[in-house]
């Protein structure tokens, strides 16, 4: 991970290490050559200032909430050993399968596509945030797209391991696996759990943890510093074609059988969320109708993503289709169906 690290941050870096005097409600930093009074507030021995969610609570009726970022950009890693032989899985544990040639390539076209796509519509302060799977041919996805971006445009990046690929039993069998899959067929996607391994209802679980940890850090605005945090900021979540599926079914509430008609993202592929007039995230900002039904979305499900491109955050979609009249089957057609 070091030369993840290496390449998107300076290789030295001085911390200035602060000696800090209390008097009273003033915090007096002994280096400070000016000798500047900073006022601050401590809880429970820690300084709250230098905890931005912490000031967020403290000062909430005396501060402006952070900018959303513009988008949360999925991308599938490029084409990897076992995309082309299945049976590399027999010998090499899957955390450690890394990228092709041809994976390679992917994922620095992915970086340039993404690079021109923010470019063409963003203001020049844009940056973007990476949360990557740390799985290998995920680090070397990013490592590869991230060559379209300077220093100065990356805000940061965190290994997440629950964006990690779905677990299909440590080292595999390959005929065992063929036998899994045909198994999985009969019993279906989303349900079935592979031996010593997870179902696609498992991956939703821990998927959902992440999902309240990006949707608290986004409210806290921690991409950047207080005060600086840029509207134009680009969330790139570098993952799995399952893990990201089911993040997008986690996100919009699809139901189990919309999840199960969807297609898997090509390898360095991107599906792209962008916030609406609203302020909610929505697929069809930036994708056209037939791109999104190339990926499985549904009719209903290409409705919904009209209204999130309208409505407000907290907001919700009372006449939606996904969530209605399909659990129901005893109602007049007048009748109204209303999401609870």
């Amino acid at each position: 991970m070091s030369n993840l690290f290496s390449k998107i941050y300076p290789s030295s870096i001085t911390i200035n290490h602060q000696k800090l005097q209390q008097n009273s409600s003033t915090i007096r930093c002994c280096s400070n050559s000016n000798n500047d009074e900073h006022s601050s507030t401590e809880h429970n021995g820690w300084i709250l200032n230098s905890f931005p969610e912490k000031n967020l609570v403290q000062h909430q009726h005396g501060i402006v909430k952070p900018p959303k970022p513009k988008r949360i950009i999925l991308v599938r890693h490029g084409e990897s050993e076992g995309n082309v032989d299945e049976s590399v899985y027999t010998r090499v544990a899957d955390p450690k399968v890394g990228l092709t040639e041809k994976g390679v390539i992917e994922a620095e076209e992915c970086g340039r596509k993404m690079r021109e796509m923010i470019e063409k519509n963003d203001d020049d302060d844009w940056k973007v945030y990476f949360y990557v799977s740390p799985y290998k041919r995920g680090i070397e996805t990013l490592r590869n797209l991230a060559k379209s971006f300077e220093r100065s445009r990356i805000a940061g990046v965190r290994e997440e391991p629950r964006l990690r690929e779905q677990d299909f039993g440590n080292f595999q069998d390959r005929e065992q696996m063929k036998i899994e899959k045909a198994v999985r067929a009969r019993y279906g996607r989303f349900f079935y759990r592979f031996p010593d391994g997870e179902s696609a209802a498992d991956v939703y679980d821990r998927i959902t943890g992440f999902r309240e940890t990006l949707k608290s850090d986004i409210d806290i605005g921690r991409f950047e510093p207080p005060g600086q945090q840029s509207p134009n900021m680009n969330l790139v979540i570098v993952s799995h074609g399952l893990t990201l599926r089911v993040f997008l079914m986690r996100w919009y509430k699809w139901t189990v059988e919309q999840f199960e008609g969807l297609h898997n993202m090509s390898n360095g592929g991107m599906i792209i969320m962008e916030r609406g007039y609203g302020g909610r995230y929505c697929l069809s900002m930036h994708h056209t109708k037939e791109e999104l039904q190339k990926f499985g979305m549904t009719d209903e499900m290409l409705i919904d993503q009209e209204w999130q491109k309208i409505a407000k955050p907290g907001e919700l979609n009372y006449d939606c289709l996904i969530t209605g009249p399909s659990y129901f089957t005893h109602f007049d057609d007048e009748d109204k169906i209303f999401e609870l």
